[in-house]
């Protein structure tokens, strides 16, 4: 059986993200540093988004009242306006960062597209993925793009349905060990794992390093060779 859909993560497998969260969590502590440690508000603050992702979902509106809530429970009555103000700055300068690709991207998703239907498969709030992908240049490589909640093998299943294919027909690339590789294997997809640097803690998962579905790839660009081996096996 050979790979008919191909879903890719967005943040952090085809383009940056991690990186400008990190700098605004950065900025974050150093605004509150006249309150407490960097550990203690880091500590605090990744406390404070697990507890409200159920409320405010992924992306970067709930991290930045996560990081308002962070603020309040540290400076208490001493919470001033502008630091507020400060924080609801960085929070806008997350939601406009620009859209940095990873090397390669764009030649490796071209070589995808004439392996198999391609399908956008990310998390987070629907309008910043959607402007963030139309920044990237590159939805008309795209068949389907499936802006999601969360990542769960039900709705793994869902697409695969959706788009007509087997489970083992499908493959899915991403960065997160707990959302793009953990579910797409319990759904009965392929899955390859590719890890990028200053990983979100809330994604880690164990690895499942004996399925047999399961590739840890050092770049997108080694996917397509993968699933050429999966067509040649099959």
């Amino acid at each position: 059986m050979s790979i008919q859909l191909i879903c890719l993560d967005a943040d952090d497998t085809l383009w940056h993200n991690m990186r400008h969260f990190n700098l605004a969590e950065d900025a974050l502590l150093g605004m509150l540093q006249p309150f407490a440690d960097a550990h203690v508000a880091r500590d605090l603050l990744n406390a404070c988004e697990a507890r409200n992702l159920r409320l405010y979902g992924y992306g970067a509106k709930g991290f930045t009242l996560s990081m308002i809530e962070t603020a309040v429970e540290l400076a208490g009555d001493a919470l001033s306006k502008s630091l507020v103000s400060d924080i609801l700055a960085a929070g806008r300068k997350l939601l406009a960062h620009p859209v940095e690709l990873f090397d390669d991207v764009q030649d490796t998703l071209a070589e995808l597209a004439g392996q198999g239907r391609l399908v956008l498969v990310t998390k987070g709030d629907l309008l910043h993925q959607e402007s963030k992908l139309a920044a990237s240049g590159l939805g008309d490589l795209f068949s389907g793009i499936e802006i999601v909640s969360d990542k769960t093998p039900a709705t793994f299943a869902r697409i695969f349905k959706q788009y007509g294919v087997a489970a083992g027909e499908a493959i899915m690339a991403g960065d997160s060990m707990r959302s793009d590789i953990r579910p797409a294997l319990e759904a009965g997809a392929w899955a390859a794992y590719i890890p990028q640097e200053g990983a979100w803690m809330h994604e880690h998962a164990p690895s499942p390093s004996d399925h047999r579905h399961f590739r840890q790839l050092t770049r997108l660009a080694e996917l397509p060779h993968w699933i050429a081996a999966i067509g040649a096996r099959a």
